[in-house]
């Protein structure tokens, strides 16, 4: 009986410690390709004297113009975190997706984005722009 108790408790151990196989799960993911869009990338250097609550301050501003201006079809963001050293001080990236020229081109006098340009100004050291069509 106490050799029987021994081997099943063996028996069990072994197979607690048999790994079991992994379900697999696959996530399939839509790729949307918006076909004519026009990107329209800006990046901000801002002067050494701004404090985080002021560029802060300028993100949320920056964030609020696609509820605000109809002509923008999507807005991405982030900072920078390249290791490469290449930057030039540029911190802050926004990547705006625009339906045709002429979104963009109404875009760019707007009210809402001038608005945002006065809450840029005092802490904008540098700015650089590139506007393309995706291919």
């Amino acid at each position: 009986m106490k050799k029987t108790a021994i081997c099943l408790g063996l028996i069990l151990a072994m197979m607690a410690c048999q790994t079991q196989p992994k379900e697999e799960k696959v996530i399939e993911k839509e790729i949307i390709k918006m076909d004519n869009a026009l990107r329209h990338v800006v990046l901000f250097k801002f002067k050494d004297d701004s404090s985080e609550d002021d560029v802060q301050e300028v993100v949320d501003a920056f964030l609020a113009l696609p509820d605000k201006i109809d002509e923008i079809k999507a807005l991405e963001w982030g900072t920078n975190n390249s290791p490469e050293g290449l930057d030039q001080g540029y911190t802050h990236c926004f990547f705006l997706t625009f339906a045709s020229e002429e979104d963009r081109d109404a875009y760019l006098p707007h009210p809402e984005h001038q608005a945002f340009g006065a809450i840029l100004g005092p802490h904008l050291d540098k700015v650089l722009v590139v506007d393309y069509w995706a291919k």
